[in-house]
């Protein structure tokens, strides 16, 4: 197994359509592939074959800091072929390493069949738009089509905070600042406070990890930045709840204040394998409005639901059980695996044809 590149298994990605690779001992090589793990067709992984596979790919620096800490995040690039995300781990004292397949190039948001209502949330001058979802979602590649959009129309300087860096951008209208959590500053929320000092228009915040993090992501939105980032949550109702749950009960209506205020739109993105192969972003959109900036500071965070589905085509607001029903009736998804992947399993239940399940 010695023999076998690492390179090539991280090519048979690309050539597969998949997303991701899992080495890990006692296993074969494993791939994912329309959210399914497969094993490839070599031998069994020892932890000796997984470091001989990997720590060429690492400088003497990284290899330090994963034999002291046990873990390693990092991105790097095959060119001609993709950037891949890395995570060195150990598992039973044995190396394992888990790549996220990255694409070289950057979609558009009309690539992706992204709602039309994407395209006005980045022209706004200020506030925070949130893309939240499981891991594996597509999170960064929606936020990635957003900044590529502003990248093709607008002048902007563009701070990218992320650990590591995924998706790298071209300069074209705009002007990249790419920082890595790490090796260009050492945590999201100090490079949000020197943010300020360096004149960016829109700030990408890899993800929202701790309180630091947030309260430096919701001043940025509110002194007239428009802040993208992510949360590991599955609707709007619950990312805004996640939020205000971070903090202590005496700070919580200060953070309820900027929300009302500084939350442009929550994005809670899945993605559901469609029928004859590969998955579809199921996305449930909530923009905010005068009534549920309202319902975020009286704390009735549990009426935002039923507020969404108010005037849709006027907001540009939905749903996922709208977006899952009307896949299942394109024939583009399965009724069970529109349950499968719903938040609201007994709304979408009721509302499929009968006999559906």
């Amino acid at each position: 197994m010695s023999n076998f590149k690492l390179d090539q298994l991280l090519r048979a990605l690309e050539t597969h359509k998949a997303s991701d690779l899992h080495l890990i001992s006692r296993s074969k090589p494993l791939i994912r592939i329309d959210g399914k793990l497969k094993p490839v067709n070599l031998p069994e992984l020892t932890g000796k074959d997984i470091e001989e596979m990997c720590f060429p790919i690492i400088t003497e620096k990284q290899k330090q800091h994963y034999e002291d800490s046990g873990e390693l995040d990092f991105s790097f690039e095959i060119p001609g072929v993709a950037r891949f995300r890395a995570n060195f781990y150990h598992a039973m004292g044995d190396m394992a390493a888990a790549f996220r397949t990255i694409p070289v190039d950057i979609p558009s948001l009309d690539d992706l069949g992204a709602p039309s209502v994407y395209k006005k949330l980045i022209k706004r001058e200020k506030g925070i738009v949130l893309v939240t979802g499981p891991t594996g979602s597509g999170k960064s590649t929606t936020l990635a089509a957003m900044l590529n959009e502003i990248n093709l129309n607008e002048q902007k300087h563009i701070i990218t905070v992320e650990d590591p860096i995924e998706f790298i951008h071209t300069n074209k209208q705009s002007v990249f600042s790419h920082r890595e959590v790490g090796s260009d500053t050492t945590s999201f929320a100090t490079a949000l406070k020197y943010a300020m000092r360096q004149d960016p228009d829109v700030i990408l915040v890899g993800e929202m990890r701790d309180k630091e993090t947030i309260a430096a992501a919701l001043t940025a939105a509110e002194t007239g930045h428009l802040v993208f980032s992510t949360l590991h949550t599955s609707s709007a109702p619950n990312t805004i709840n996640r939020i205000i749950d971070v903090f202590t009960g005496d700070e919580q209506p200060q953070i309820r204040a900027m929300l009302s205020t500084s939350l442009v739109a929550v994005v809670a993105q899945t993605l559901v394998p469609k029928i004859g192969g590969g998955r579809i972003a199921t996305a449930e959109i909530m923009v905010m409005n005068h009534a549920i900036a309202n319902l975020i500071r009286e704390e009735k965070i549990h009426q935002i639901y039923s507020q969404m589905q108010l005037e849709q085509e006027e907001t540009g607001m939905q749903t996922q059980t709208q977006v899952l029903l009307s896949l299942v009736k394109q024939g583009i998804i399965t009724k069970e695996n529109a349950i499968q992947y719903s938040n609201k399993q007994d709304e979408i239940i009721k509302l499929l044809p009968s006999g559906a399940y």
